[in-house]
């Protein structure tokens, strides 16, 4: 697969999963609105988490790209194992990103049931993570994610 390619597959990717999951679904459980005014410190801590929460989802879409000349969907894998960009420091920056965007909206909106919402999704993750995607990545590239892993925390990243 080409960087072309998978440049569209990712984007394509990035709307339906991501972009339901962080995006739409807070939009339909919120409207996007508030019923209380938020202390302005809470409103702007939250928007920058949100904000933060996409420009990594958005580096780390564009890792698979560049680096791994793959999607992130696990029906048009990356040829290359990932291992730089935000992967230097945790192997999920995605569904990081994802938590990080939909608590940001939480606050933002003041709305419990998204941070219900998030935690969730933060079991699924790890379920998923643990279940499927480590043991598929230790099949697919060996003894180079075995190393990766034991180098790269999966949640909490380490800053070196």
């Amino acid at each position: 697969m080409g960087r072309t390619k998978a440049a569209l597959g990712s984007a394509v990717f990035l709307i339906l999963v991501p972009g339901v999951v962080a995006g739409v679904i807070p939009w339909l459980a919120t409207g996007w609105q508030t019923e209380h005014e938020l202390w302005a410190p809470v409103r702007i801590g939250a928007a920058l988490l949100l904000a933060a929460g996409a420009a990594v989802l958005l580096r780390a879409f564009a890792s698979f790209v560049l680096e791994g000349i793959g999607t992130p969907a696990p029906i048009a894998p990356t040829e290359r194992l990932v291992v730089g960009g935000l992967y230097r420091y945790v192997r999920n920056p995605m569904y990081l990103a994802v938590l990080a965007a939909i608590v940001g909206q939480a606050l933002l909106f003041g709305d419990v049931g998204l941070v219900i919402y998030a935690a969730v999704l933060w079991l699924t993750f790890a379920a998923f993570v643990r279940w499927y995607e480590e043991p598929h990545l230790e099949r697919e590239y060996g003894e180079a994610y075995d190393a990766y892993r034991r180098a790269v925390a999966a949640w909490f990243p380490k800053l070196k």
